[in-house]
């Protein structure tokens, strides 16, 4: 019998559940193996929630939290760690002790606050110390355009808005920062905005990812599997460019292949990429 290859580099992702299966610790499971690592969790939450939206968010006491980022860095450690929802002001302290004490070179900082149908996920008093905390040990932070205007205190409308609105949040301490643009900043050139554009800082310079437009109804967990998956291509020992251009082409992949679980959001299909470098 041909022994099974392991994985090459292992992640942990620190994020709320989701009963659903589409966002949170159960899309960044899938997302890193697909990719081909090895995904290990803290769960910071218990959401109940559906393709319809989120019904109620139950908060893992922050301790317990540590303990379970203690019980896996102490023992497999991590090429890169991933944060998504913390929730709250405790949970977000003990991440960012824990990950300072470990030393994690590469830190993926998704700064989830809100659900797609609204719902908040981050207590207000909660962000100053994911700001003044979290941010100064994190690689890239990923905020989508709501976040982004939220973390800058900036209005962005176009890519010049999305350009200050990045210097602002590098000064916070991330090395690099990604806003994620969405549909709504597009490159010029193109007809009907066929290619979307997301903004990578450097705190130096500005890279320009551009993507396909893909028209769809709404997809539950982009923003968790953009994430996790530039994290896992970190992991894998790609620079920051080729990890957010592979993880975004990741997720085009994956949105293609979304389908309706259920009565709402779409969900997508993070295994239709295991051909990807």
């Amino acid at each position: 019998m041909k022994k099974q290859a392991l994985p090459l580099f292992k992640v942990l992702t620190i994020a709320g559940s989701d009963s659903i299966g589409g966002a949170g610790i159960q899309a960044d499971l899938k997302t890193i193996t697909a990719l081909g690592g090895y995904a290990t969790t803290a769960i910071t939450a218990l959401t109940a929630q559906n393709t319809l939206g989120v019904h109620s968010v139950y908060a893992v006491p922050a301790p317990f939290v540590g303990q379970q980022i203690d019980a896996v860095l102490s023992d497999t450690g991590a090429d890169a760690v991933k944060t998504g929802m913390l929730l709250n002001k405790d949970i977000v302290e003990t991440v960012a002790a824990k990950l300072k004490y470990y030393a994690i070179a590469f830190v993926v900082v998704d700064p989830v606050m809100l659900s797609k149908n609204g719902a908040a996920l981050l207590a207000e008093d909660a962000i100053h110390a994911l700001t003044s905390q979290l941010f100064p040990l994190s690689f890239v932070v990923t905020p989508n355009l709501p976040e982004a205007e939220k973390l800058s205190g900036l209005k962005i409308q176009n890519i010049s808005d999305a350009e200050k609105a990045a210097k602002h949040i590098q000064k916070l301490g991330p090395a690099n920062v990604l806003i994620k643009g969405g549909h709504a900043l597009h490159s010029s050139d193109m007809k009907n905005g066929s290619k979307v554009i997301d903004l990578l800082y450097n705190g130096k310079s500005f890279e320009y990812i551009e993507g396909e437009y893909i028209p769809a109804k709404p997809v539950h967990g982009t923003g968790c599997v953009y994430a996790s998956a530039i994290a896992a291509y970190l992991a894998k020992g790609c620079d920051i460019t080729a990890a957010v251009s592979h993880a975004k082409e990741f997720v085009a992949l994956c949105i293609k292949k979304s389908f309706s679980p259920g009565r709402g959001y779409a969900v997508i299909d993070q295994f239709g990429a295991l051909q990807f470098p």
